[in-house]
């Protein structure tokens, strides 16, 4: 996971779109594009039932997740789910796979023929970042990897799952500029072989990114923004003196240096997977930018990178498939403080934050209790709150009638009060979609309920519904040009709501 992170870094699922079934001449799963994945670790002093981690999964729609092991129980559960999942062989049992065919056989004959094609298992993780971690196994950890697929191979499995193993981006030197990028030569009769076998088996490198211990470890050369995936202005983006590329985020830069340190070595046609990143939500009195708020911009600006399939300047449209670490904090993991909150969930199930998602479907809304709701961002221009106001109460459809003077929700009389409730109220009538909190960035979705004396917010009132009576929405859908058309139209601009969007921005600059 990190330099410091130990070898056996705790389960973590993944979300690979793969759904095929083994036959006598079975062919390649179809591409599905990019998608984001999920960890999951099991160092929890509670950790849920197999059966309760699919739970949340499916109400997530988290299609795609990786395990640290091979654990039955998990395989078991996850069987006819339509969950695609990479499964691993932990590091300590490197040694016996990589030197002996049979064992290897009958590792995947345990691990895999056992659950697939009921469990949809879609790649191998032989050992994770086994190069920083245990430098020991580094001369038996190709012929593991060879070995796993010889295993696949022979029970006509091996176009259907992918055979790989996790690097530590610590393994790529010079990586700024990225064009500069090369791998730690002292490791090329690894490296190499390696590369040769992902090449000539379609299969991809795994690489492990986390811009947190980038940001960490740079002494302030790293600006915050740039970890997070915040917009900054052009003239603050890194540039390439090379190839004269700009870089407005850590992240890509890091891919971008895979694929130079790659290319250095002649292997220019090997996709990458991120098989972890993240950012924890707490930290040590020392990290003081391990935070809430901060995991949560990381992680909401990596989803909507990843499947905006934007790509990176060195590869423009071809997005990185991502695995988030990961899906519970672990209270048990050793470490400082941070080592113990990178989850997205606790483990009773409740979100450690509800993520800002627009434009990424509904998953990972991380909305398990239905208490969200959705107010105006802190720092929001008051003209362009006061426009999305006026629209939600207007073209929204809206009941507006609360926050007129005299009313329960008119005090305090100010915009950001007023937007709050009538944003609130359009999230909730539109079905609690994420994509219906934005408002062209004015809002946000948040756990803290806006209520205050006797004026009550819908989402306090229990998700469309009152009193137990199923409220009639009409409210528009804000995204097309007519009434009722999807909820992604919204962001292609067509319909009423490009037209609010032109509005906001002209309003923004009177």
């Amino acid at each position: 996971m990190s330099l410091s992170m130990a070898p056996h870094l705790l389960p973590l699922l993944l979300l690979l779109s793969l759904f095929v079934l083994a036959s006598a001449s079975p062919s390649p799963p179809a591409d599905e594009g990019a998608y984001i994945g999920v960890n999951i670790g099991t160092d929890l002093s509670d950790m849920p039932h197999p059966t309760q981690v699919v739970a949340l999964l499916k109400t997530q729609q988290i299609r795609h997740i990786r395990l640290y092991d091979a654990d039955p129980g998990m395989l078991i559960a996850l069987a006819n789910s339509g969950i695609k999942v990479i499964i691993t062989i932990p590091n300590d049992q490197l040694l016996g796979i990589g030197q002996s065919n049979s064992t290897a056989a009958n590792w995947v004959k345990r691990n895999v023929i056992a659950h697939y094609p009921a469990t949809t298992i879609t790649a191998i993780s032989v050992g994770t970042e086994v190069l920083t971690s245990l430098p020991n196994a580094a001369p038996v950890l190709v012929n593991a990897i060879k070995n796993i697929h010889s295993a696949l191979l022979s029970s006509n499995l091996d176009r259907l799952i992918k055979v790989s193993t996790p690097l530590s981006t610590s393994l790529i030197l010079d990586p700024f500029p990225p064009s500069q990028a090369f791998f730690n030569r002292s490791l090329n009769p690894v490296i190499v072989p390696l590369l040769t076998f992902l090449q000539t088996t379609n299969s991809f490198l795994m690489i492990n990114i986390y811009p947190y211990y980038d940001y960490m470890q740079s002494n302030g050369v790293i600006p915050l923004d740039y970890a997070l995936f915040k917009p900054i202005p052009p003239n603050k983006e890194a540039v390439d003196a090379n190839t004269l590329v700009h870089y407005s985020n850590a992240f890509d830069a890091m891919v971008d240096a895979t694929y130079f340190a790659m290319s250095f070595l002649n292997f220019t046609n090997i996709p990458v997977l991120v098989t972890e990143s993240g950012w924890p939500s707490k930290g040590e009195t020392n990290e003081p930018d391990a935070t809430l708020d901060n995991a949560n911009t990381y992680n909401s600006n990596l989803i909507r990178h990843v499947l905006n399939k934007t790509g990176t300047p060195k590869r423009p449209g071809i997005a990185v498939s991502t695995y988030i670490y990961e899906l519970y904090n672990e209270d048990k993991k050793a470490g400082s403080l941070s080592e113990k909150s990178w989850g997205l969930f606790n483990a009773n199930g409740e979100p450690a934050y509800v993520l800002r998602l627009t434009n990424s479907g509904s998953i990972l809304a991380n909305d398990t209790t239905n208490q969200t709701f959705c107010t105006a961002r802190e720092g929001a221009d008051p003209k362009m709150l006061q426009a999305a106001l006026d629209w939600a109460c207007g073209p929204g459809k809206i009941d507006c009638s609360p926050i007129k003077q005299g009313e329960a929700c008119y005090e305090p009389d100010n915009v950001v009060a007023h937007a709050n409730y009538a944003f609130d109220t359009y999230y909730h009538q539109t079905g609690n979609n994420p994509e219906a909190c934005d408002f062209n960035g004015v809002a946000s979705i948040t756990t803290t309920d806006p209520s205050h004396g006797s004026c009550v917010f819908e989402g306090s009132r229990g998700n469309g519904t009152r009193n137990g009576t199923s409220v009639n929405i009409t409210a528009p859908s804000a995204n097309s040009t007519s009434f009722g058309v999807g909820v992604s139209d919204l962001y292609y601009s067509r319909g009423m709501w490009s037209i609010l969007t032109v509005i906001l921005n002209l309003v923004a600059f009177l």
